[in-house]
């Protein structure tokens, strides 16, 4: 299925409290913006947003948290790519990408994103940090 976003240069952004409720909000609040971007509920590309919003927002509420410190969702709609960035409050600890090890439950979010993104990294902020990860439009 070949999905096109018809507002290239949207964006949504979204504060969110940094409990698990907030990650699974903005996990759900994404995937329908991007429904009213022109990218269906169930499509390959929603599917992926979907998975790589709820692994970084969950990790920003499980390593990122700082008390009082909401996090932040941003999706932006670029020419062929959609951007997830996921800002969290604490800068001095990065995503730590963990090896995959046998019967493990936890410690593979990173290793999804990875595997759906076209490219994904880390910038500083002026308080905290950025997670980012790009997905193409053009080839869902």
């Amino acid at each position: 299925m070949n999905v096109e976003i018809t507002l290239v240069g949207a964006e949504f952004v979204q504060r969110f409290s940094a409990i698990r409720r907030g990650a699974r909000l903005a996990r759900r609040l994404a995937v329908h913006q991007l429904d009213g971007w022109g990218v269906p509920y169930g499509s390959e590309l929603s599917e992926d947003a979907a998975v790589i919003v709820s692994e970084l927002a969950a990790n920003a509420v499980l390593h990122g948290h700082v008390q009082g410190r909401d996090f932040e969702p941003r999706l932006a709609c670029l020419a062929d790519t959609l951007r997830i960035e996921v800002s969290d409050a604490r800068g001095e600890r990065g995503p730590e990408q963990r090896g995959l090890r046998p019967g493990a439950e936890s410690g593979f979010g990173l290793h999804l994103v990875e595997a759906l993104a076209t490219s994904w990294g880390v910038a500083d902020r002026v308080v905290g940090k950025t997670v980012r990860a790009e997905l193409p439009t053009g080839h869902h």
